[in-house]
């Protein structure tokens, strides 16, 4: 697996070919391009897909032996938390909320909701600033920390499983991440919900997705998600699956 250490061990070894090309054989510095762009398309594709573990290792997909699933929901706790709990509730499918500190802040109540109902409650960040990936490996751990702290004065639970904004990682986030002794977490199925201008075409694309050791990334932020949800739920259950937390799919400990 490629991961960025190994992608800097390779772009020096590129680049000190070249050199003793240039040096030995005289050959073109104009080859240096090519450990540099091998270096530049890897890491682009590292950042933008949190499956790669390119960063930092994150846990994505679970077991195919069984037919279980897991639900994820980003960017709580809004007022829209209530219904899809209701929903979840009907079901009595577990979920796990990856929330915001900051709305996790103004919002305790909520996360208690949350946490009474048996659902696990992970860390997204204090701010989901849109320049996060900017931010140094210190500002991040704080972001990690502050967003912690504000779920363990709601809850009493501090969470050990953490999401990225958007799933981008950057070398920083992996420093950050690893400092603060959090668990990675990624999907294998991206709904894009806050996108969706069709309903019925939201709920036939997650449909289609199930699979078994599937991880479902929803967002209780999105109004079509909670029109959505419930027929997901009834067609996951008629094609055989079953919705299990995800400390059980993953085999992780959700909390410190």
């Amino acid at each position: 697996m490629l991961t960025y250490r190994r992608a800097l061990l390779m772009l020096a070894a590129g680049v000190a070919l070249v050199l003793a090309l240039w040096w030995w054989a005289d050959a073109s510095l104009a080859w240096l391009a090519v450990p540099v762009a091998a270096y530049v398309a890897a890491a682009a594709y590292g950042s933008s897909r949190i499956s790669s573990s390119f960063f930092v290792e994150t846990m994505w997909r679970g077991p195919t032996d069984h037919p279980h699933i897991a639900l994820t929901f980003d960017d709580g706790p809004v007022p829209g938390t209530a219904q899809v709990l209701e929903i979840l509730a009907r079901h009595a499918a577990p979920a796990t909320f990856f929330c915001i500190g900051q709305r996790a802040r103004q919002q305790p109540e909520m996360l208690r909701q949350i946490d009474a109902a048996g659902h696990l409650i992970g860390n997204h960040t204090f701010t989901h600033s849109y320049f996060i990936d900017l931010f140094s490996p210190r500002r991040l751990r704080a972001e990690i920390a502050e967003t912690d702290a504000a779920i363990a004065a709601a809850t009493g639970r501090r969470p050990r499983l953490f999401r990225p904004p958007y799933g981008v990682t950057t070398p920083n986030f992996g420093r950050a991440i690893r400092a603060s002794g959090h668990q990675c977490i990624g999907w294998s199925v991206r709904s894009l919900d806050t996108v969706a201008k069709d309903e019925a075409q939201l709920l036939n694309k997650v449909t289609a997705a199930l699979a078994p050791g599937a991880v479902f990334l929803f967002h209780d932020t999105s109004a079509a998600t909670a029109a959505v949800l419930d027929e997901f739920l009834r067609r996951a259950r008629e094609r055989g699956f079953r919705v299990v937390p995800l400390d059980q799919l993953l085999g992780v400990t959700p909390y410190a």
